[in-house]
């Protein structure tokens, strides 16, 4: 969802920033290199070293709220915020504007609380499919979270589409069974060549589509840097 639906990075910035001050040993550049598209519960427990569960879970919450917070000062400032991504806006009406049985899910490493405060604030109405951290036992670069995206829209994950823009959420898709375009939303090609997506595109305003009496049919810009 992050860095493929809306752009939250500046805010994410800003919460980590801000944990800074409560766990004052956070290597800010070692986080920011490698926390995006993994469960925040995972990131406070690896990064901040928080051990004791209950307060992992409030944490967990304070964080993601801080984000919101961050994304709406921000904005509030005239610097973005929290907002929808190149493309996604188009891409979103052309798959739900067709066939009733054609579905398409949402699976992030976000908690609900705050996924469904992001969507909101991009002004992106979340689909019936919503697969969120608290859903899986394990989130990405494992393939759960896509498992269970492809079985709430009654596909098999080979017949799916997955869109990600981190290595780890690539991953997920891969090994999931899924194809897999990589956007250069938030790493740097290299970082998405690495994870081996089916095709690598700037962000989703290279991808279109349509309604055929088979299903969905998607079609990728060619991208060539």
């Amino acid at each position: 969802m992050d860095g493929t639906l809306v752009e939250s990075t500046p805010a994410v910035v800003g919460a980590w920033e801000e944990f800074h001050k409560s766990y004052p040993h956070l290597d800010l550049t070692e986080v920011l290199q490698h926390s995006h598209g993994i469960r925040t519960i995972e990131n406070l427990r690896n990064f901040c070293k928080i051990t004791h569960e209950e307060h992992l879970a409030v944490e967990v919450v304070r964080f993601e709220a801080e984000i919101v917070r961050q994304g709406e000062r921000l904005k509030a400032e005239g610097k973005g915020g929290i907002k929808k991504l190149p493309g996604v806006e188009a891409l979103v009406g052309q798959v739900e504007n067709g066939a009733e049985n054609q579905k398409w899910a949402i699976a992030t490493s976000a908690t609900r609380i705050y996924a469904s405060a992001a969507l909101s604030i991009a002004d992106i109405q979340p689909p019936e499919a919503f697969v969120t951290a608290e859903d899986v036992a394990v989130g990405k670069p494992f393939p759960d979270p896509y498992l269970l995206a492809a079985r709430l829209v009654g596909k098999a994950p080979h017949r799916c589409l997955v869109v990600e823009d981190a290595p780890n959420g690539i991953r997920s898709g891969k090994s999931a069974g899924a194809k897999v375009i990589g956007l250069l939303t938030s790493h740097s090609r290299k970082e998405v060549e690495d994870a081996k997506p089916d095709w690598i595109v700037p962000d989703l305003s290279w991808v279109t589509a349509r309604h055929t009496t088979t299903g969905l049919e998607f079609t990728i810009k060619e991208y060539s840097p």
